[in-house]
């Protein structure tokens, strides 16, 4: 992407927060770095107290208020590598269910949404330093990213995935112990995972395509992810499986915003409310994930999306 202006101040800050969020290496992997505690304050409780108890009307949201980079238009960060929630599809477009629905947002907004792609890692330092408007990536809301970024409200949940080759004596997450080289993307919360919950040193890479492709290979054991982005890579012919999920609605997925910029934060919340209430949510859950057939395998556990006062039209 390239940096003009205002973006070009901020590219050397971001670049070395970025760094000290999520011990990042250079474009290869890394087995070492400084845990950054994102699964702190993961509990459903810890969670549910972030979400709004309602949202402001959409007539009252003031657009020249916002602070967009660029009026009338959301400059949004996302992935390029992560289907089917975040990724660039053969014609070019930047699409999946992340950003078709902040596109459906943005409609109700009467904003324009134009996607760029950046790395995870650099991503909620670039959303601080105000490089991006929102950051779009299926972002675990956590308390230590909450020191760096705002989130809204939640639009999905997720599961971690554990893959390995058809053959593999790693099954499960517990057999993730001393010796087992586990891959994970680096900032992640499945890097806090293997790191604080289960206290081993992952092998770190920088995007989901790279750490893919040394499972593939050989050159790790397995990889932990979210299982979205293991499904979207999984291949019938690469000798590899998803052999356990758990489902992880603890910590929802939300979109990420400057924490000085609370009037987007707000409009944003409120789009997402429209979108849920007039069915576009459901029926994107059901084009991108059509495994989650039902109302409870779109909203597991009492989970749900937007604020606490939009009803979620039923699906079934």
């Amino acid at each position: 992407m390239k940096l003009t202006g205002k973006l070009l101040k901020t590219s050397a800050v971001a670049a070395a927060l970025a760094l000290s969020l999520a011990a990042c290496g250079n474009g290869g992997a890394s087995s070492s770095g400084t845990p950054t505690e994102a699964l702190k304050g993961a509990d459903q409780q810890s969670t549910d107290k972030y979400t709004t108890a309602s949202v402001t009307p959409l007539d009252k949201i003031e657009k020249d208020k916002l602070g967009l980079l660029t009026p009338g238009t959301l400059t949004v960060g996302t992935l390029s590598d992560a289907p089917p929630s975040i990724f660039i599809d053969k014609s070019g477009n930047f699409t999946g269910f992340d950003n078709e629905l902040l596109r459906a947002m943005g409609d109700k907004l009467g904003l324009k949404v134009q996607f760029a792609s950046t790395k995870f890692q650099s991503l909620l330092a670039q959303v601080k330093n105000k490089q991006f408007d929102v950051g779009s990536s299926s972002i675990s809301t956590t308390d230590a990213r909450r020191k760096t970024v705002s989130f809204t409200n939640g639009y999905d949940f997720g599961f971690m995935a554990l893959v390995a080759k058809n053959d593999s004596k790693v099954q499960s997450i517990a057999d993730l112990k001393s010796g087992v080289r586990v891959g994970v993307v680096q900032g992640t919360v499945q890097d806090d995972m293997v790191t604080n919950q289960l206290g081993l040193d992952p092998v770190r890479y920088p995007d989901y395509n790279t750490a893919y492709a040394n499972v593939k290979s050989g050159q790790i054991d397995a990889w932990l992810a979210p299982s979205q982005q293991a499904e979207g890579q999984i291949k019938p012919s690469d000798g590899t499986k998803i052999w356990e999920k758990k489902v992880a609605t603890q910590n929802f997925a939300a979109y990420a915003v400057a924490q000085d910029n609370q009037a987007l934060t707000d409009a944003l919340n409120s789009a997402l409310d429209a979108v849920i209430a007039d069915g576009t949510w459901t029926k994107l859950v059901k084009q991108w994930f059509p495994e989650r057939k039902t109302d409870a395998e779109r909203m597991p556990d009492g989970w749900k999306p937007g604020s606490k006062a939009v009803k979620v039209p039923a699906g079934n």
